[in-house]
C-alpha cells in the first residue's frame, strides 16, 4: 500500500490534534501514545515514524499551532500603546481559536515541568515585546504605574486566565462574549490598570 503525501500530512495533523486535545484534558504525563493514536485513528508506530516519540510530538504541537511567524512580523518600533493593544488582541484571538493549547501552557507553567523550555522558546518573544512596550509607555508618559513587574504580570494574568472553566461557571452571569467584545473589554480594563493618559 502506497501512502500519498496528502494522506501522510493528514495522519500527522490528526496525531497532532489528538495529542493537543489529550494533553489539554489529561496532561502530558497522563496521556499515552496509545491513547493519542486511538484518538487519531492512527497506528502507534506512526508517532515514532513522524515525530520520534512523545517528547518530540509535544514540541511539534507548539511548532505547528503557535503563531510564531505572526509574532515575528510585529512592528517592534510602533507606539507602545498600539503595541500593548496589539498583544491584547492577538493573545485573546489565540485563546479563542485554541483554548486547548492555552490549557497545556498553563498546566506546564503551574507544574514547572522540564517542557517549560519548549513553551518559553515559542512564547517569550511576545511577552518580551509586551514588557518592552509597557516600560516604554511609562517612559514616554502614556502609562503611570509603580512596578513594571506587577503591571506586566497583571496583564499576563488577565489575558491568560481561564474564564470558561467549570469551577467558575456558577458565578458567571453573562453569556460567553464574542471575540470583538472581549478584546474591547480587556483592552479597556488593562489600559485603566496602566492609568493610560490618552483618550
Amino acid at each position: 500500500m502506497v501512502i500519498t503525501i496528502a494522506e501522510d500530512l493528514d495522519i500527522k495533523i490528526r496525531i497532532l490534534l489528538a495529542a493537543k486535545k489529550l494533553f489539554a484534558s489529561q496532561g502530558y504525563d497522563g496521556t499515552t501514545i496509545r491513547q493519542i493514536c486511538e484518538e487519531a485513528s492512527a497506528n502507534v508506530a506512526l508517532v515514532s515514524y513522524h515525530f520520534g516519540g512523545k517528547e518530540n510530538l509535544y514540541g511539534a504541537i507548539f511548532e505547528t499551532f503557535i503563531p510564531s511567524e505572526r509574532i515575528a512580523t510585529f512592528d517592534k518600533d510602533i507606539n507602545p500603546v498600539a503595541g500593548v493593544k496589539q498583544i491584547i488582541k492577538e493573545v485573546t484571538a489565540f485563546r479563542f481559536a485554541d483554548p486547548e493549547l492555552i490549557s497545556i501552557i498553563q498546566q506546564e507553567i503551574v507544574m514547572n515541568s522540564p517542557r517549560i523550555q519548549i513553551i518559553r522558546h515559542h512564547v517569550m518573544p511576545m511577552w518580551k515585546l509586551l514588557q518592552k512596550w509597557i516600560n516604554e509607555g511609562r517612559e514616554q508618559g502614556y502609562f503611570e504605574y509603580r512596578s513594571l513587574d506587577t503591571a506586566f504580570m497583571s496583564i499576563v494574568g488577565t489575558l491568560l486566565f481561564h474564564r470558561q472553566q467549570k469551577y467558575w461557571m456558577e458565578l458567571m452571569v453573562e453569556e460567553k462574549p464574542e471575540l470583538e467584545s472581549l478584546v474591547y473589554d480587556l483592552t479597556d480594563f488593562i489600559m485603566n490598570g496602566l492609568h493610560y493618559k490618552g483618550e
